[in-house]
């Protein structure tokens, strides 16, 4: 059985790491055999060039929030023959997906800081992604940051634009508001396709927030969706101005779950699972 790496160690080749108890896809390789991983400057204009970044020929797998890279390693290592680029706005949770990327030899796998509305608008061209991953999405609870919400009917348009002809869309959240919205405004641009009880293969959990919602017994709402063929430009345009905004109430209930999350992720990397402190209620 290969070695489980120590805290605070450095990983030896077949080490496997675990979040949660949890292994992270992949095993730990020889260092002659690590590969570049990294995209770190976006082009000044215009799109990536998926050949010139990859160096070849492939279908394109986008993961936007990918936070510690978690599920673009599973997709990564399942699916040799796609390309895989995974993009987070948080800068530390990114050079941890690097690394691990890196010392596992996924060749077909890059990782990016970046913003998700601004790569999907400015860095990818239409129609060159097979498929574009979104989990767990930002809830935001203050009001007066609502406007930071990633699904929106702008966004969905831009992923529709990007994907390829019945290009897939998988969306997944455990925060029902947010599931009640997009059931809402995702139909407007794809085909709803199924929805699954668990991922076949990573069934506790694709992302390290799917594997703390299940240890806490909340309900994780998966989909996928296929991009429409029979969207005309104009209409989808005049769609996104008439569809509702997400001004949903996310239900701070959740906030200790993001936090705990959010906490894991600004540290990088796994460790054992404590359920958060109850907050005392002022008086």
């Amino acid at each position: 059985m290969p070695p489980k790496p120590k805290s605070g160690k450095s990983l030896p080749p077949g080490a496997l790491e675990q979040e949660f108890g949890v292994p992270m896809p992949g095993a730990i390789v020889p260092p002659e055999q690590w590969t570049p991983s990294s995209l770190k400057r976006w082009p000044a204009a215009g799109p990536l060039d998926w050949q010139a970044l990859f160096g070849r020929a492939a279908p394109v797998v986008v993961d936007l929030g990918c936070g510690n890279g978690r599920s673009v390693l599973l997709s990564a290592i399942r699916r040799p023959e796609y390309d895989h680029l995974g993009v987070d706005s948080l800068p530390v949770v990114i050079r941890y997906a690097r690394k691990r990327a890196r010392q596992r030899g996924l060749a077909n796998v890059r990782f990016a800081v970046g913003d998700a509305r601004q790569v999907v608008a400015r860095h990818i061209a239409p129609g060159s992604v097979t498929e574009v991953h979104v989990y767990h999405p930002q809830p935001y609870y203050d009001p007066a940051q609502i406007g930071r919400r990633l699904i929106t009917p702008s966004f969905l348009l831009h992923m529709h634009r990007i994907l390829i002809p019945d290009g897939l869309l998988v969306l997944q959240t455990d925060n029902p508001a947010y599931w009640r919205y997009m059931q809402q405004v995702v139909p407007a641009f794809f085909d709803f396709q199924k929805r699954l009880g668990s991922w076949p293969d990573a069934p506790q959990g694709r992302t390290r927030r799917e594997i703390i919602a299940r240890m806490k017994g909340l309900p994780v709402f998966r989909s996928i969706w296929r991009a429409r063929t029979d969207t005309d430009p104009d209409e989808a345009r005049r769609l996104t101005e008439a569809l509702p905004p997400p001004v949903f109430n996310a239900d701070r209930r959740l906030l200790d779950l993001d936090e705990l999350e959010l906490g894991g992720r600004l540290a990088g990397r796994g460790g054992p699972f404590r359920p958060p402190r109850r907050r005392r209620r002022s008086v």
